[in-house]
């Protein structure tokens, strides 16, 4: 799973011919530090329909201001460079692959 910043978001995932799923998530967060593994199965299991990144928002206020970000974790999914998707909190992986079944 990828981290992206604010200088590389527009390439990664604005530009990303894939949907992206970015979690804004910040080091003091527990609920987001539980969503690493479940992310990380994610990523694998998603492997070449979408792309999975991080964004921490204490680094990156820029993007996180952009979207209006205010709980963590926030999960959006973007398509085609836009956001389709935004689902605050963390969840199971199952619960999470339901969500985006029909970006997937």
């Amino acid at each position: 799973m990828a981290e992206v910043t604010d200088a590389d978001f527009e390439t990664e995932v604005i530009g990303s011919e894939l949907p992206v799923l970015v979690e804004f998530t910040a080091d003091w967060c527990p609920p987001c530090r539980q969503m690493g593994p479940v992310l990380s199965g994610l990523a694998d299991e998603t492997s070449g329909r979408l792309k999975v990144v991080q964004l921490d928002v204490d680094t990156n206020p820029q993007t996180t201001n952009a979207y209006k970000v205010l709980s963590m974790p926030t999960f959006m999914v973007f398509r085609g460079g836009e956001p389709v998707r935004s689902m605050v909190g963390a969840r199971p992986k199952r619960r999470l692959l339901e969500e985006l079944a029909d970006v997937l």
